[in-house]
This record gives structure tokens, sequence and C-alpha cells, in this order.
């Protein structure tokens, strides 16, 4: 990018000769002249372009969400685990995680409780017992929860 600073700085061969190009001083001050107001005008079409990147940054973010959305989609279809692994993979790639939370206990700010099992163990109640759907994140932010089987004391 060019400084405005730039285009009045004089360089030591000015001040020695008057001239730069040995031409006639009245033409070498027009041509100066232009070429500041071209770079004049380079720097004012520069200012658009955070606009412009803002732009295209917002509809690249935008189309990467669909696309994550198309993944998890092809995902849910996938009748080969070689390629539902390929797909957790590349996904993990671009900071989308899945979520499986066997062992952990029942949040439901975090998971959807799609059924429940009994167990005799009170330690258990309340804690995920199997993922049935897996969820995906992105970066932190809960794309999908997953929908889990939860243990549940027997009632005696």
């Amino acid at each position: 990018m060019i400084s405005l600073a730039s285009l009045f700085r004089r360089t030591k061969a000015d001040d020695e000769t008057g001239s730069t190009t040995g031409a006639d001083p009245a033409i070498e001050a027009d041509s100066t002249i232009e070429v500041s107001a071209d770079m004049i005008a380079g720097i004012d079409n520069t200012a658009d372009q955070p606009a412009e990147q803002s732009e295209t940054l917002g509809k690249a973010l935008s189309e990467r969400d669909t696309l994550v959305q198309l993944c998890l989609y092809a995902l849910d279809r996938a009748r080969s685990p070689g390629v539902v692994e390929r797909l957790e993979e590349g996904l993990l790639g671009i900071g989308v995680s899945s979520i499986r939370p066997d062992g952990d206990v029942f949040d439901p700010a975090q998971h959807e409780a799609g059924g429940t099992v009994s167990t005799p163990d009170v330690t258990m109640d309340g804690v995920v017992a199997e993922t049935e759907v897996v969820g995906f994140a992105d970066r932190g932010r809960l794309l999908r929860a997953p929908i889990v089987t939860v243990y549940k004391v027997k009632q005696s």
C-alpha cells in the first residue's frame, strides 16, 4: 500500500540537480502531478476494499456453514463405517468435532434424551448409557445436540 507521505517525499537527486529526468521542468512537474493523481486515485480505491473483503468473508463463512450442514446430512445417511469415519475426520480438520457423551452426566442443555434404560446401580442414575445420534460442535458452538439414552434407577 502506498502512503500519502511517499507521494511528496524528495530524493537526494532532486535536491542536487533540481530535475529527476533532465526534461523541461514544466513538463516534469506535469508528469509528477499526473503520477501523484493516479496514486491518490489508487489510494481512494483501496478505501473500499475493507468493505468488499468483509462482504466476501461473510459470504465465505455462510457457504462454509452450508457445506458443514451438507456434510452432516451425508454423514447421517452414510452406510459405510469408512465413509462415516472419513467425513468425521474431514469435519474435524476444519474445527467441527463430534460429540459422543457416553459415560457423562446427562445435561439437558447439551444433550437430547432419546430414551432411558433401567439400572439397579444408584451411582449410574442420570448418566448417559449410549449415544443414539452423534452430536456436533463447530469450535465450541453447538450445531446439533447428541441424542442419548440415559440410565435411570429402577423403582423398587
